[in-house]
């Protein structure tokens, strides 16, 4: 654990504000700018994801590179990189060549900011965030892990998508890059030798400005601020005119406005459930399995978080109910007993070591989740690996479409057993870490660490081991924390790993294999 805690703080932001200050959110992972390890030039015939046919998606064609209109915009470019200022040398520092890494660093913060749950109003009752108005209090949105794990899936699979539409038309119109049509420009980053039009750095930019302002409408200005900052480092570096810039940026909101389509219908809105449907699942589970989950909270919150996040619908598993885990253990059975007198006797006994990995995985309010936790692993290993902006798309849609069908699978496993926490059916006993205000099996965090590392294995195959070990530390912290029982999380680590087995068999068939 401890080697594993080093590299992780190499990633921590500097730091996050809370929601009610609105106020800037600082990013601040340090890694160095790289040469790509390859170009992937076939990377245009990829299998996309959900816009289809990538020759259905264009942009204007490109002016000649020995038009009047061209040799004007190299020569602002050349303009533009020759003297950055300090400032602007910093934001070519911070963006890099492979933008991708930030916005997902950013996509993390902003879920961080954004987890904060609903305080009780003076009569006891709660609130529910409401996207029609997200300024009111209770805020939109409340990013607890289903919400963080469906936006994560929304705006890797966009970039993706859009990524493979723009290599596609890269290779199609092969316009050199600026600063080879111009030896005289300077450039402030490494010169890869993309084709130049449209620019990727643009797309990623716009695309994701796109997806983050529908998931995080209050953030729609600092959101705007690092997209257009992003799209000025590509003249401050000397490495995109302004057209290809403009191409870019067009083809984005075409991509991106089909992902905020589905996810406008995918059934997320109607996730957060009024106390009658909350209280029917309750009876019908109570009715199945003799059991129900009961809310510890004081004052207590009358519905739990996201009762139908298990249909929301899902990218890569046929059914919730085709990965739907055995029910658990009946309450009071010789497994059950075994399980609970386990619990007692950890937090009896509780070793600083096993303190110290229940807090590291807590990913509780005003982090950035269990599925944030997995990014920040992928993107530590993509940049070791120095892949480019394409390649590090394939990943991150890949993993987070897996951990979001992981949340859908856990959520009607949650709901359709009902089953109760540690703390409701074991008398006395107390956790260090609260009460989750959602049903123990199976464990949330097990399910998306189970899928996390099947999907990370299968792209970073000599790291299995050691994602492996991570899913199974990240599983164990919620029994050493005394929120799930030991048969919850392991159930959970294996439900996630046979989801992320479907997310790995499309990515064998997608064209890149």
């Amino acid at each position: 654990m401890k080697k594993y805690i080093k590299s992780i703080v190499a990633f921590t932001a500097i730091c996050l504000f809370g929601l009610s200050c609105q106020e800037d959110i600082e990013t601040g992972y340090s890694f160095e700018t790289y040469n790509f390890s390859g170009l992937d030039a076939q990377g245009g015939t990829w299998k996309t994801i959900l816009i289809g046919d990538v020759n259905q998606y264009d942009v204007k064609t490109p002016e000649a590179t020995n038009s009047a209109n061209y040799l004007k915009e190299l020569a602002d470019l050349k303009l533009a990189s020759a003297k950055p200022s300090t400032e602007q040398l910093t934001a070519i520092k911070y963006w890099g060549n492979n933008g991708l890494i930030r916005w997902n660093e950013i996509a993390r913060d902003l879920v961080a900011k954004y987890n904060l749950p609903p305080a009780p109003n003076q009569d006891g009752s709660y609130g529910v965030p409401n996207s029609a108005s997200p300024s009111t209090y209770p805020y939109f949105p409340f990013s607890h892990p289903p919400y963080a794990c469906r936006m994560l899936a929304y705006l890797s699979g966009a970039q993706y998508d859009a990524l493979i539409a723009a290599w596609n038309l890269k290779y199609k119109y092969n316009r050199l890059p600026a600063y080879l049509n111009d030896s005289s420009i300077v450039t402030n980053l490494p010169k890869n030798n993309l084709p130049g039009y449209p620019s990727e750095g643009a797309v990623i930019a716009t695309v994701s400005q796109t997806i983050l302002t529908a998931m995080f409408p209050l953030a729609k200005d600092y959101i705007a601020l690092k997209a257009a900052e992003h799209k000025n480092v590509l003249g401050w570096a000397g490495i995109n005119v302004k057209s290809e810039i403009t191409a870019g940026d067009s083809l984005a909101k075409v991509v991106a406005a089909v992902y905020t389509k589905r996810a406008s219908t995918d059934g997320m809105k109607n996730a957060q459930t009024p106390r009658p449907i909350s209280d029917s699942i309750k009876l019908a589970a109570k009715g199945r399995f003799g059991w129900a989950w009961d809310n510890l909270e004081d004052p207590v919150r009358p519905v739990g978080i996201t009762p139908l996040f298990g249909s929301v619908k899902p990218w890569f598993i046929p059914s919730v109910e085709a990965v739907r885990p055995l029910p658990p253990p009946a309450i009071g059975s010789t497994e059950f007993n075994v399980a609970a007198e386990e619990l007692k006797t950890i937090a009896k006994n509780l070793t600083v070591e096993q303190r110290q990995i229940a807090n590291f995985w807590s990913d509780g309010i005003g982090t950035y989740s269990p599925p944030g936790h997995w990014n920040r692993i992928a993107c530590e290993h993509i940049v070791s690996s120095k892949y480019n902006p394409l390649r590090t798309a394939r990943i991150l849609a890949y993993l987070n479409m897996a951990i979001m069908d992981g949340g859908v699978s856990c959520w009607d496993t949650k709901y359709y057993y009902h089953y109760p926490r540690p703390s409701q059916v074991i008398p006395g006993f107390k956790t260090i870490l609260g009460i989750p205000n959602f049903p123990s099996y199976s464990s949330g965090h097990s399910v998306f660490s189970g899928a996390g590392a099947e999907v990370l294995s299968h792209f970073f195959p000599n790291s299995r081991s050691e994602f492996e070990e991570i899913a199974k530390e990240a599983s164990l912290s919620r029994v050493y924390g005394g929120i799930h029982f030991r048969f919850d999380s392991e159930i959970g680590v294996v439900q996630g790993k046979n989801i992320g087995s479907y997310s790995v068999n499309v990515a064998k068939a997608d064209g890149v294999e």
